[in-house]
């Protein structure tokens, strides 16, 4: 089983020469204290992304990205390593109904906890209380490290599985979406999704590693639309899937800037491209039916 989960990477150009897979265990200390041992650098990418309903909150996400994360930093000061990128998320920014309505949320606002447990949004909740318990450590013991939260992420798959952010898309196109978060009919909230290519936050992962100027946390996201515009757009490209057909209207509208990161340099590919690739790729693995 584990093989099959990272066989993807051995396809890389010269990976029997430049790759080395070392298995670890976020909530085993020793396991990551291992793989990290003689890194200059470790790019901390992991946590679970729930893609249905979160029986036990603590266990499934919370142990994992909280305890995970701090074992991951306890590893990296022991190594002396020189920079840490954490990878959050915008879910650590955006549940946060005390930030003004009409302000641009930037990397100053924070999710707030009281609100994630009261609308049981747990994910959120685990990205929030991860990225803020990373942040104090790196301050009290001197790591260098730099978070860059992303958006909802689309693009071309590496592996040949569907991961939960793509199953957005693909339950998008398919009209099954609302069955795939609540239960829900088929009346879709036509609220502003903000939306980032994979390959745009790899770029910025690695900006924030190399890029001596990196610092503090950064929003990573391109692109903010309307659940029924970017389903209108979807419709032109590929015009004989399922498409969900109504719509309720909401004020949920998290307008987000980039604009720390792309003063470092970063930018990122139009959302046709994204939205392209993306589902080419999903046919190409059996994910998804080509039409």
């Amino acid at each position: 089983m584990l093989y099959r989960k990272h066989n993807h990477l051995n396809k890389f150009e010269n990976a029997s020469e430049n790759l080395k897979l070392l298995e670890a265990d976020l909530l085993d200390y020793n396991s990551l204290q291992s793989a990290i041992e003689g890194c200059t650098g470790v790019l901390h990418v992991a946590s679970p992304v729930p893609s249905s309903s979160i029986q036990n909150p603590e266990i499934e996400l919370l142990d994992p990205a909280v305890k995970g994360t701090l074992n991951v930093l306890k590893a990296c000061c022991e190594a002396k390593v020189k920079r840490v990128v954490y990878v959050s998320s915008i879910s650590a920014i955006v549940m946060n109904p005390m930030w003004p309505k009409k302000r641009v949320k930037d990397e100053t606002c924070w999710s707030d906890k009281e609100y994630c447990i009261t609308t049981k949004n747990w994910y959120s909740l685990s990205k929030r209380e991860a990225e803020s318990a990373a942040v104090e450590f790196a301050k009290e013991n001197g790591l260098d490290m730099v978070s860059i939260c992303p958006a909802l992420t689309f693009g071309p798959l590496l592996q040949s599985t569907m991961n939960t952010s793509s199953l957005v898309l693909v339950k998008l196109i398919e009209g099954t979406y609302m069955r795939l978060v609540n239960d829900g009919d088929d009346s879709m909230p036509n609220k502003l999704r903000n939306i980032v290519d994979v390959r745009d936050v790899a770029a910025a992962v690695l900006l924030g590693y190399e890029n001596p100027e990196a610092e503090g946390r950064y929003i990573c996201t391109a692109h903010a639309i309307k659940t029924c515009d970017l389903v209108v757009k979807l419709r032109s490209l590929y015009p004989n899937y399922s498409y969900p057909q109504n719509f309720s209207e909401t004020d949920e509208e998290d307008r987000l800037s980039s604009a720390k990161l792309q003063r470092l340099g970063w930018s990122y590919k139009p959302l046709e491209e994204t939205l392209v690739d993306s589902i080419e790729s999903y046919q190409k693995a059996g994910l998804l039916n080509g039409k």
